[in-house]
Order: structure tokens, then C-alpha cells, then sequence
């Protein structure tokens, strides 16, 4: 492990954007779009399976107010995906602006352009739409090779060979394997054989999707939207619309949370159709119920787990299979169905002699699925981790022990991990820390607190990744100003993770200059470096390095500007301690008076763009620990603690870290305890608002507390990994284990109710 004192880096800095946002400033795309653009509306369709026979749009297009009225005939019939994803997208091409076949309660069947949001509101009402209602398939586990056919359309296309056809309802299928699974599960003296399932969480951010689109003073087409992806949305939408992406350009503002529901172009391309049809400024923001009913949720996962181990608690074998629901649209689903097995299988590769996982991700007539926070690791660790949990019950064995047996260790190859070596591993040590911070020999057994009430604790463990390896690229522009200061450009989104803090701060460090030195732009199609956007967890790996690779490059390019200057050889000069200094005749040259001569008789530029990508992805790794109170009478859980250890390599930030790991397990309580999701029988979800719909509050997280184990990434800046998924991962299997032990029940169905606690109590 390296070990160095740091000026910016491992230090708790302010976010650049912190007073903006305090002070209540404009910063949000709603803030920032003129008052006089049309207001876009969607009319939805009530079914989850039919054809518009008929629509009528003579009355609604009468309203005073009313610009336009478009429907099925009126848009591009190219079908798109709109997964933000890297070409080509492993996501099927499945989509239309307007499908005269819709396929979800909730897809779109008209759009209104209005002076006013009343005008637009009474036109909705008064469309007349026929529908001739079809058969819907809205059971995942009997949609593979139905007879009704989700997407029975000629012209479905799936760019990458994922396993997909739409002909049997598949998104994507795969297998894989490593060693005799069969001959090692039949040599195990204890077998579990669980089916775990996890619903269609909402993200739920606090800003609802939202876009704002106009016509530049070139006739270009300008998007400003709450996105993680600008430019996956700036292909999305040239793919859509058939406009090349040269007369595109998208930027984001501020974002009011993400936390991957904003990787999916939800709403851009229906006010960009307006503004192309129109030449008007235009805006569509969805309401909640909207963002809740046509949104982009987890995925729904149904996960078989069959693990083998011996009488002495070591693991030998694991079979994993995941059936995903992709819903109406094949946005993410074959992506985050892999996560679901790769990144939980490996946590014991310290002990596997045999693994196989396999996949199916199925079309369905309900709400279409996308990325969340843990992308498809979160369902996979809540099974696997739940197993093992079962496993050490079984054996009678501390399941911090079984886990010490077994887990993957620094220097170790993990098969099931893509063949990744752990170069950087300190799970070890985090569980060993958090057993002592958290107490774990006294708080593990069970204790009576009379009233029907018990105390009991439940631990979990977890990985992820730290960006997609082989694909994912970031980008960095750094530019000296005339002042001596630096201008940073990059094209991933901040969407509150404060990655343009963390990148400011590893700016500073490779430049021997404060943060408040390094200003930040970004991101905008137009202006940033291409960057992958942030999704993946991986701004601060990949865009990380780039930032550091930048620094490098103006370094040489100041010494060389620095040489003209003092009229010697470049080779002379070195940049250090935020000047570069003749080694020679030790004289030297300040940062403004390189900049101002970059601008005379020069040619030399002031500015350096720098690229990177990886052919690894290092895992971060944690562990959880919870202690609940459960009300055997009515089923109530009550958290009281939850402390966890991450690696994250050398935390950047610390208390952006912290921040990511308490923002990352409430969202886990919450989807454990009482977020729920429920369909009708013709497709209409029930929890469609936040009265409905529960997300934590500060009253229903106890006590949390995050302490750091530093492992050191040599592939990463400054050692670092990501953190920004891997800590949603534990709380749903720490909390399944904790009411088992409170209750002697294992619940395999998150969330997990206090009515299902209850009714498991009756005899």
C-alpha cells in the first residue's frame, strides 16, 4: 500500500456547489427555462396491452392556448432504446416517440403542446382514443416463450448478441459456469436451495424528470435536462428523431437526485419533437405520478440460490439463477442481470471450487425497468448473502465466522469476477472492524425486552464495481486562466454525489494549488470532453484518472511555455509546488505570467485534454451490521443502529463518502422495510405518489455510523475506488437475518412488512 500526505486529497472540502444550493439559487432545470416555452403533456394509455384503433384530437386542439396535438402519425417511425449506454447499446431498439401498439398502462399515445399547463390539461381530457384491448403477460415468471408476444413488431432490433429475441419475450439470456457445479453440490454435506425476490423500487428523487429544449440562434437543437448522461442522450435522441448529432447539444444543470433513474432518457425527446415541429422553446415536467408510474425502477428480480459447503463451514460451491423483469422496454435489463451474479459470487471466491450463474430477462405488459443504485449486485447480494446467513444458522456457526472462511481476500483471483485478481481487498479488515465497532459478540444473541419486543442483529457483506471495464471512458479538459487559476471541464454529471468536489481536489493535488483554484464546468455535448457520464460508479475511478492524466499533460505544456519565458531549454523545467522552477539557475516562473504569455507570439497552449479507460474494474467491498427491535404483536421494526466498514481505496473526500455510504443504506431500509410495489390485474400500479409510496426518513433510519478500512487501487487516482452503489447492498440481507433471528423466520420477499412479520407469527 502507498502511503503519502496529501494537500487536497483524503481531506473533507466543502462542495463547490454547497452555497448555490443553500441559498435556495437557480440552479435546477425548471429554475433555469424561460417562462414563455410551451408546456409539454403527455396523454397515457389506461391499458397494458392494445392498439389505438382510433384517436380524435378536433375538440382538444379547439382549446385556446392550444399550439398542436401529435399522435402516432405524426412521428418518426425508427425505433431506439433509451438506455443511456455506450455504443452499441447492449439494450434492444425497442421504443418509438409514439407506438400505435402500446405495451405498459402508461405509455404515450398523444402529445400536447400549450401556451399554458391549464390549456394542455383541459386538451388531455378531451382526446377520444379507441383502444382495441389485448391479452397482457404481466407475470415475469410466464412471460418466457408466452404465446402473447410483448413486442410481436417486425422491426425490433438488438444491437448487441445478448441472448434476446423478441419472438419468446427475451431481453437477454446467458450461461456460464466454472468447474463440475453438479459433482461439488452432490460431494457437500449441507445444500441450501433458496428463491429469493426483489421488487420494482422507485429512486424516487427528490426533482422529478424534467427537460427543456429550444432552437440555438443556429437552428440547433438545445436540451437542458436533469440527466446523467449527456451525451447517451444526445445519440438517444438523434436516434429518435433522425436529426444528426452535430445539430444537438445537451447540458445539465443541477440535479435534484438521480441515483440511476436519470441514466434513462425518460422525457427528452417529447418537448425536443415539440421544439422541432414548432420552433418554440418547449418543456415537460413530469409529474411524481407520472415519475413513479413511467419511470424507470429497479429491476424485478426472482434469484434461485444453490450453495453447497462441509460440515466445517467452508463454501464450496454456487449456482445462481436470475430471472429478470425488464417490464414493457428493454432499457438495462441485460445489463443489470449480470451484476445480480458477478459481483455477489465472488465475495467467496477465498473458498470456491465450482460457480455457475444463468440469466433470463423477460419482456412483461408492466412499467418498463432501468438503472438504480447497485444496478442488479443489490438483488443478487440479498440473495446470496441471505443464504449464507441460512448456511451458518444451519451449521450452528457465527455467520461473521463463516464469512472469515470464506470471503475473497487481497491477491486473489475471483473466476466469477470476469478473472479479476482482488489487487485491492480490505474485507478482512472491515469485517474485523466492524465486528469490534459494532459490538457484534454482545449484540448477536438475542435478547427479550419484554412487551413482546426483542433485540437481535443481522450482518451482510458486499461488492460492486468501480466502472464498466472495456467500456466505460472518461474525459478531462484542464485549462489555466489568465489569473493563474485552472477551469476544469468534464462531461460527468454531479447529481449531489459531489463528483465535481473530488475531481476539483485531485486537481489541486496534481497542480500544488487550493480547490478553490479549480473551477468547474460540465457537463454540455458542446463544450465537455466526451465522457461515458456518470453511472457505474465510476466518476471517480475513470474520470478521476483522467483529471490526473490532464494535470500531467498541462504540466509539460507550462514548462515548455515557462521555457520560452526564461529563453532555455524546456528540459530544464519542472512544475512544482504550483510554479515551474529552472532546476538550473533555480529561477522561476508563476503561473499568470504563463498564462498571459500562452496568449502572445505562442504555440504553445495553456490547456491539456486527457482521456482514460480500464480494462479492470477493482471492487470496493463492505460490510453492515444492524441491530433492530421487533414488536412480535404487531410486526413493527424499529432500526436502532446500523454501522458499516467500506474500502473504498483512499477515500477522495471523506465526508462525501460517508455522505454516499448513509444516503446509500437509508435507500436500503427503505426497499427492506416498506417501499413497496403492487400491480393490479390489469397492470395499474398501485402506489403511484408518496402517500402511497414510502421512502425513509430520518426517523426511520436509527443511528447510522460509517468508518473507512483503506485499501490502496493502483489502478486508480490516488488509490482510489468507487463508492457510490456498493453501499445500498447490505441493509435488505442484514435485516432479513436480523428478524429471523428475532423471529425464527426467514422472509425471502423483500420488502419484508410488518403485516408478513405478523401473519408468519400466527400458528
Amino acid at each position: 500500500m502507498e502511503h503519502r500526505e496529501y494537500k487536497s486529497i483524503n481531506k473533507s472540502v466543502r462542495k463547490k456547489d454547497s452555497m448555490q444550493l443553500l441559498l435556495g439559487k437557480p440552479v435546477y432545470t425548471d429554475d433555469i427555462t424561460p417562462k414563455d416555452a410551451l408546456v409539454v403533456k403527455l396523454l397515457r394509455s389506461p391499458h397494458a396491452n392494445a392498439i389505438v384503433k382510433t384517436i380524435d384530437t378536433s375538440k382538444a386542439k379547439l382549446v385556446p392556448g392550444v399550439v398542436d396535438i401529435y399522435t402516432w402519425e405524426d412521428v418518426p417511425t425508427n425505433r431506439f432504446a433509451i438506455a443511456g449506454q455506450t455504443y452499441p447499446e447492449p439494450s434492444p431498439y425497442d421504443r418509438l416517440i409514439i407506438d400505435r401498439h402500446v405495451h405498459c398502462v402508461g405509455d404515450v399515445v398523444a402529445i400536447i403542446a400549450a401556451e399554458t399547463e391549464k390549456a394542455a390539461l383541459k386538451a388531455r381530457k378531451l382526446i377520444k382514443v379507441d383502444y382495441e384491448v389485448l391479452e397482457a403477460v404481466l407475470d415475469f415468471r410466464t412471460a418466457k416463450d408466452n404465446p402473447v408476444l410483448v413486442h410481436p413488431e417486425d422491426n425490433w432490433v438488438a444491437p448487441c448478441p445478448v441472448g434476446g429475441d423478441n419472438r419468446r419475450n427475451l431481453v437477454a439470456s446467458e450461461e456460464s459456469s466454472h468447474g463440475d457445479v453438479d459433482a461439488v453440490m452432490a460431494d457437500c454435506d449441507y445444500v441450501i436451495d433458496r428463491t429469493y425476490h426483489m421488487k420494482a423500487f422507485s429512486q424516487t428523487p427528490m426533482e422529478t424528470f424534467r427537460t427543456y429544449t429550444e432552437l440555438d440562434r443556429y437552428g440547433r437543437l438545445h436540451v437542458v435536462s436533469s440527466t446523467q448522461i449527456v451525451f447517451h442522450a444526445r445519440r438517444i435522441l438523434s436516434n429518435a428523431l433522425g436529426i444528426p448529432k452535430s445539430r444537438i447539444r445537451v447540458e445539465k444543470p443541477r440535479i435534484g437526485g438521480g441515483f440511476g433513474a436519470k441514466q434513462t432518457a425518460v422525457c427528452e425527446v417529447y418537448p425536443a419533437f415539440v421544439t422541432l415541429k414548432t420552433g418554440r422553446a418547449a418543456k415537460l415536467i413530469l409529474t411524481r405520478k407520472e415519475s413513479m408510474e413511467n419511470g424507470s425502477p429497479r429491476h424485478e428480480m426472482e434469484v434461485r440460490v444453490r450453495l453447497g459447503a462441509s460440515k466445517e463451514g467452508k463454501i464450496r460451491v454456487v449456482d445462481v439463477y436470475t430471472l429478470s423483469n425488464s417490464g414493457a422496454y428493454g432499457e438495462h435489463g441485460p445489463t443489470t442481470v449480470g451484476l445480480s451474479g458477478h459481483k455477489s459470487i465472488p465475495l467467496y471466491s477465498g473458498s470456491l471450487e465450482a460457480h455457475r450463474f444463468n440469466y433470463d430477462v423477460v419482456y412483461t405488459n408492466t412499467m418498463s425497468a432501468g438503472a438504480y443504485r447497485g444496478y442488479g449486485a443489490t438483488q443478487g447480494i440479498f440473495g446470496l448473502e441471505s443464504a449464507v446467513n441460512e448456511l451458518a444458522e444451519m451449521i450452528g456457526m457465527d455467520p461473521t465466522e463463516i464469512r472469515d472462511k470464506n470471503m475473497v481476500r487481497e491477491g486473489m483471483l475471483m473466476p466469477a469476477y470476469y478473472g479479476e485478481t482482488a489487487n485491492s481487498c480490505a474485507l478482512d479488515r472491515c469485517l474485523a472492524h466492524c465486528k469490534e465497532m459494532f459490538d457484534w459478540d454482545k449484540r448477536y444473541p438475542v435478547r427479550d425486552m419484554g412487551n413482546g419486543k426483542v433485540r437481535a442483529a443481522g450482518v451482510a457483506m458486499a461488492m460492486q464495481g468501480s466502472c464498466i471495464s472495456f467500456v466505460d471512458v472518461g474525459s478531462a479538459t484542464l485549462k489555466l486562466t489568465d489569473d493563474g487559476t485552472f477551469i476544469l471541464l468534464i462531461g460527468a454529471a454531479d447529481m449531489g454525489t459531489g463528483c465535481d468536489t473530488i475531481l476539483a481536489q485531485m486537481a489541486a493535488e496534481c497542480m500544488d494549488c487550493s480547490v478553490d483554484d479549480i473551477a468547474v464546468f460540465g457537463a454540455d455535448t458542446d463544450a465537455s470532453p466526451y465522457d461515458s457520464g456518470s453511472y457505474a460508479s465510476s466518476t471517480t475511478y475513470i474520470t478521476g484518472q483522467a483529471v490526473v492524466k490532464a494535470c500531467e499533460k498541462l504540466k509539460k505544456e507550462l514548462c515548455q511555455i515557462a521555457a520560452e519565458i526564461l529563453k532555455c531549454d524546456a528540459s530544464e523545467m519542472v512544475y512544482e509546488n504550483g510554479v515551474v522552477r529552472n532546476i538550473i539557475t533555480e529561477e522561476t516562473v508563476s503561473r499568470e505570467d504563463i498564462a498571459y504569455k500562452s496568449q502572445v507570439f505562442d504555440l504553445y497552449s495553456a490547456e491539456a485534454t486527457a482521456k482514460h479507460t480500464s480494462t479492470v474494474s477493482p471492487p470496493p467491498y463492505m460490510v453492515g451490521m444492524v441491530e433492530i427491535e421487533l414488536d412480535k404483536f404487531t410486526g413493527q421494526v424499529t432500526v436502532l443502529d446500523y454501522m458499516a466498514v467500506v474500502d473504498c481505496g483512499i477515500p477522495i473526500n471523506p465526508a462525501l463518502a460517508t455522505i454516499q455510504a448513509e444516503g446509500g443504506i437509508v435507500q436500503g431500509i427503505g426497499h427492506t422495510l416498506f417501499e413497496n410495489v403492487t400491480f393490479s390485474q390489469d397492470g395499474k400500479l398501485a402506489e403511484n405518489s408518496l402517500m402511497q409510496y414510502r421512502i425513509p426518513t430520518r426517523l426511520d433510519m436509527g443511528n447510522l455510523k460509517i468508518e473507512f478500512e483503506h485499501s490502496y487501487e493502483p489502478t486508480g487516482p490516488f488509490g482510489a475506488k468507487s463508492i457510490g452503489e456498493i453501499v445500498i447492498n447490505t441493509p435488505g440481507p442484514a435485516i432479513a437475518h436480523a428478524i429471523y433471528r428475532a423471529t425464527g423466520v426467514w422472509h425471502q420477499e423483500l420488502p419484508i412488512t410488518p403485516e408478513k412479520i405478523a401473519m408468519s407469527l400466527i400458528d
